[in-house]
């Protein structure tokens, strides 16, 4: 007992000796640039949740929060990069719903662990996917895409921003839920999908809204339905899939800060409440708002129960639709 009672003394003392180090840190932090990871390639939604949150970080804390774009294997890299980060307050990432929602549920062989690998700060915002069309092809709604691709079987084809995106999962998800078919085009980003979309060469797809919101606006693709059961303030006039007929059909694109795992607890928590003040700024609020999103801004706790919970309901996707992908 004794031995047990001084082993536990040890621990103790050394739990506080931690704990008072890492105060330490957070009190100066951060000292140096603060790298934000963004594993899609610049204008998606990550991008632009880093670097509006990352302007706002860096008048705060009076340093650099510098975006740096990874793409590339569905956000895989840039995830991987972050894990293996150290854990010291200088390098984070905004995931979204592929890298960190959707990819734990499609990867066979993913080399992370999305929830054990890594410290949630906070989810920042999240914004309904959309549905557009090519205006070379012949629907204007959802209910005539879906009535042209039963009419046409296998000759339509859509993009992704990537294989497993939420984009993807989306029209995985509703070819489940319709039994129509077509052939999957995945791009490295939004952007070039969405260029292939305007000149015709790819038929739909959906993207989330805000890399998508000014082309729908310009007219020059065609908007179909928002995923989210609630119209998008942003469309206020676009059905939701639901609406179109494809009942209970939803999805949602979001996007979060996460640090490597064994992030000091003072550092999270000065980092969170930072974030928070800048959820709250209503400028980030209006400039979100134009893209049709809309800020959440949740605590690390939420956040966390949050991942495993989308994880989860993917994971029931990829079964139905029989998604399977090897990382590279």
């Amino acid at each position: 007992m004794l031995v047990w009672d001084w082993g536990r003394r040890v621990l103790g003392a050394a739990a506080a000796v931690f704990a008072l180090a890492g105060a330490a840190r957070a009190e100066g932090w951060p000292e140096r640039p603060v790298t934000i990871i963004v594993p899609s390639p610049a204008g998606d939604g990550s991008d632009i949740a880093a670097r509006l949150i990352g302007e706002k970080l860096r008048i705060a804390l009076g340093q650099g929060f510098v975006v740096e774009n990874r793409p590339g294997a569905g956000g895989v890299i840039g995830s991987l990069a972050t894990a293996r980060s150290a854990p010291d307050g200088y390098t984070f990432i905004m995931a979204n719903a592929g890298s960190h929602g959707i990819n734990p549920a499609t990867y066979v062989n993913i080399p992370y662990d999305a929830q054990a690998d890594f410290t949630p700060i906070s989810l920042i915002y999240r914004a309904p996917n959309i549905f557009i069309a090519s205006p070379k092809l012949p629907v204007s709604s959802m209910k005539e895409l879906v009535a042209y691709a039963k009419a046409n079987p296998g000759k339509l084809s859509f993009a992704s921003g990537g294989a497993g995106s939420s984009a993807h999962m989306s029209t995985e998800y509703l070819k489940v839920l319709t039994g129509i078919e077509a052939t999957h085009v995945p791009y490295r980003g939004a952007s070039p999908a969405l260029n292939d979309i305007v000149s015709g060469q790819v038929e739909f797809m959906a993207v989330n809204l805000p890399p998508a919101i000014g082309l729908v606006k310009g007219g020059q693709v065609k908007p179909l339905a928002v995923t989210t059961l609630k119209r998008a303030p942003a469309l206020p006039d676009l059905p939701t899939v639901d609406e179109s007929g494809v009942k209970g059909f939803e999805t949602v694109a979001w996007f979060g800060l996460l640090g490597p795992k064994g992030l000091p607890q003072p550092i999270v928590d000065k980092l969170h409440a930072e974030i928070a003040k800048a959820c709250a700024d209503k400028e980030v609020q209006e400039k979100l708002a134009v893209l049709g999103g809309e800020t959440v801004c949740n605590s690390p706790a939420e956040f966390r129960s949050f991942l495993a919970a989308d994880i989860a309901r993917w994971k029931d996707v990829a079964a139905k639709a029989s998604i399977k992908i090897e990382a590279q």
